[in-house]
């Protein structure tokens, strides 16, 4: 049972990267493809790391799951620090003066 919840979780990490990616290939400028990119690698890193975890504890020992703590906390980390870069990009693309996308007929 826990490698079908395994196999579940990596393959919508795997879904979630790829719509990311798809996203970053087709929205139209800097921001909307940053978001993409923030969004979709944010949440594909969480369940990747959330399933390999899980596969660490299949056999329970302690060093099993000392890596299952481990491979969490580094969850943790991307868990704030991908937004928290995330923003400061956005940021300093902002100050640095890039326009964001505006459909041709809204612009005057």
């Amino acid at each position: 049972m826990l490698t079908f919840v395994v196999v579940f979780l990596l393959l919508a990490a795997l879904f979630f990267f790829a719509v990311g990616t798809i996203g970053i290939l087709r929205f139209p400028d800097f921001y909307t493809r940053l978001h993409a990119a923030g969004k979709c690698d944010t949440l594909a890193s969480m369940l990747a790391l959330l399933g390999i975890a899980l596969y660490a504890l299949n056999v329970f020992e302690f060093a099993n799951l000392l890596t299952a703590v481990k491979i969490m906390a580094i969850a943790i980390f991307i868990c704030i620090a991908s937004p928290t870069a995330t923003h400061a990009i956005t940021r300093a693309a902002l100050a640095t003066g890039v326009e964001p996308w505006m459909r041709p007929e809204k612009r005057k």
